[in-house]
């Protein structure tokens, strides 16, 4: 049985195609964001997943709608492709070493959008921020080259609420914030194979539906 979905999305500020194949495929993403292509080669490469992506979006505007528009997508994408989710291990946890960085990451594909992002990036000296103190969930402000690092918690937060995860973001330790995006990211491609591989054939919820 095919576990493909492809969706399009097209506003007054982005205009996406997005193809989605649970079992596997090429992968290529062309967003317009170069730092967030390669953050989705990432979940394409390690969830093992076909995942096509082009967007053309207001970056002359800033990043910001790009990102959480494909976020969208992407959710959307996930929840028509495992349709009723039979057979599926619905939980994912992947825990990924970059270098400095420890990504954790735990998924729960229950219908249910909710999300915990407990992320510290660091300042150009690679001293934590003190943003937490401010806002609650972890430091959402400074980039990485010019990709604005409150971008990933918008990213994953569009995605929970498109596609029905609990997601579980925790990033114990890291002073490179490259890195600990790329841990990041490289976490959740993992976690969500894990998630929707087959291993038995039926709905994986003592209620009998997902």
């Amino acid at each position: 049985m095919s576990r493909t979905a492809t969706i399009s999305r097209n506003t007054n500020e982005t205009q996406i195609e997005l193809a989605l194949d649970l079992d596997g495929g090429p992968y290529e993403h062309r967003t317009g964001v170069g730092f967030f292509d390669h953050m989705l080669d990432h979940v394409g490469k390690h969830g093992r997943l076909g995942l096509n992506v082009s967007c053309t979006g207001d970056t002359h505007v800033d990043d910001h709608h790009t990102v959480e528009d494909v976020g969208i997508a992407l959710g959307q994408a996930i929840k028509q492709a495992v349709g009723d989710k039979r057979g599926i291990e619905r939980y994912g946890f992947a825990s990924v070493p970059m270098e400095d960085a420890l990504a954790q990451v735990t998924l729960d594909l229950s219908g249910r959008p909710a999300m915990v992002y407990r992320v510290q990036f660091t300042d150009a000296s690679g001293d934590p921020t003190d943003a937490p103190a401010a806002i609650p969930g972890g430091a959402m402000t400074g980039a990485t080259g010019a990709f604005d690092l409150q971008l990933v918690r918008e990213f994953f937060n569009a995605v929970v609420n498109n596609a029905g995860m609990n997601l579980h973001v925790v990033v114990p330790h890291g002073h490179n914030n490259h890195h600990i995006v790329e841990g990041i990211f490289k976490a959740f491609g993992r976690a969500l194979r894990q998630a929707v591989t087959i291993t038995h054939d039926e709905v994986p919820s003592t209620k009998g539906t997902l």
